[in-house]
């Protein structure tokens, strides 16, 4: 199978979905044709790359002008002749876009195959290589060198080192072998390097493996949009309650010019030491980042020491972004979404625990913005509309970006 006309639910997610954007209100407003259309048509998108590459420049270290022009002759280099624009997005002055070719369905298929998990082949359609890690299973005489097709086993029923597999896989592309198999299978798992250059992806998208690193992060738009949205200023204290991996961390702390504080939360130690690596890397002073769990985040009395990380006392923050831990069905590209429905139902609660917290810890007249990667209601207007009865104080306000 080629391509996935839309993404694949587990049942009982795919029902409990069905249910909600098939409910009275949705057919009242659109008609019934129309709000299946519409949910048809989601499911579709969510199984595709999108059609952009969105890289958000750090512009503490240097101009949109300048990065873009040092982009476009990396991508051309990429591309070998072909002229791919790199374009300044239209409201976000940060923010360059490189247009996405394909799907592309020319490409012919080779004998030699490798097979690769669902996140590798999600990484390749965004223009990634393959590494070693990624590799699940190859042709049984693969050497270095070969041309290859590169497959995603997209339910995860590939026997790791198989020489052939027949479920369903999706075609990613072809690219070249840097390995045999043997030194593929070899390695106990321990081998960390290319496994696969890519050369006819299905999606081409440049690849920003170690590309102008200090000056480029790759985000997606939405998650971009986000740190606009809350308009952190210089000199305020930020709170990113759920900070990993620290994309928009960094980039509240760009727009306040590195001037003021942003204060980092994650309950994980490892996406914690990232988030202080990309800090570095980026050249921004401001954060401070703690492992720490944001549900505990407030602290119940007054504090005698002078620590400055968490808990913190009610009022410390003059904006606040919770980007809280969601069932991330709003991810590109999926194409098969495996988590349980007692998953997918399980995060709302915690959401409005942490949404609790957030709340006695903004500032009277400050800003606090909710955000998620996923499309359920539950997770998202729900928990608004319950914010809204079960916190007086709070006002919204629309999204202006």
């Amino acid at each position: 199978m080629s391509f996935f006309p839309k993404i694949v639910f587990q049942y009982e997610v795919e029902e409990y979905l069905t249910k909600v954007f098939r409910n009275n209100e949705l057919i009242t407003a659109l008609g019934t044709q129309e709000a299946e259309k519409k949910y048809q048509s989601l499911l579709s998108h969510l199984s595709h790359p999108p059609a952009f590459t969105t890289v958000r420049v750090n512009t503490h270290l240097a101009s949109v002008k300048h990065v873009k022009k040092l982009l476009f002759e990396e991508i051309q280099k990429q591309f070998k002749g072909l002229c791919v624009p790199v374009l300044e997005h239209p409201k976000l002055q940060d923010v360059l876009l490189i247009p996405v070719i394909g799907p592309r369905r020319d490409l012919k298929k080779h004998a030699s195959e490798v097979i690769v998990g669902a996140q590798c082949g999600y990484a390749v359609l965004r223009g990634a290589h393959v590494y070693v890690p990624g590799i699940v299973s190859t042709s049984r005489f693969v050497k270095a060198g070969d041309l290859v097709s590169v497959y995603s086993d997209i339910e995860g029923k590939c026997k790791r080192g198989a020489k052939e597999f027949d479920g369903v896989k999706v075609f990613l592309g072809n690219g070249i072998s840097e390995l045999s198999r043997s030194e593929i299978f070899s390695s106990n798992g321990q081998l960390k390097g290319l496994g696969v250059r890519m050369i006819e992806p299905v999606y081409l998208s440049p690849s920003f493996d170690n590309v102008l690193p200090s000056h480029l992060f790759l985000q997606n738009l939405p998650s971009v949009v986000v740190s606009h949205i809350l308009n952190p200023q210089p000199g305020e204290k930020i709170l990113d309650m759920c900070a990993a991996p620290g994309g928009k961390t960094t980039h509240l702390a760009a727009l306040m010019h590195d001037q003021g504080e942003v204060i980092a939360m994650d309950k994980i130690a490892n996406k914690i030491k990232k988030i202080k690596q990309n800090a570095e890397l980026l050249q921004l002073n401001c954060i401070k980042a703690f492992c720490y769990d944001g549900t505990k985040a407030l602290s119940v009395e007054k504090r005698e020491d002078k620590q400055e990380g968490p808990p913190f006392l009610p009022e410390s923050f003059d904006r606040i972004l919770l980007d809280a831990p969601c069932s991330g069905m709003g991810q590109r590209p999926n194409m098969v979404y495996s988590s349980t429905l007692k998953e997918v139902t399980s995060y709302q609660p915690l959401q409005r625990k942490l949404f609790t917290v957030a709340v006695k810890l903004l500032k009277p007249g400050g800003v606090l913005v909710y955000s998620t990667c996923t499309i359920t209601l539950s997770e998202n207007e729900e928990q608004v509309a319950w914010a809204l009865k079960t916190f007086p104080c709070l006002q919204l306000h629309p999204q202006e970006r």
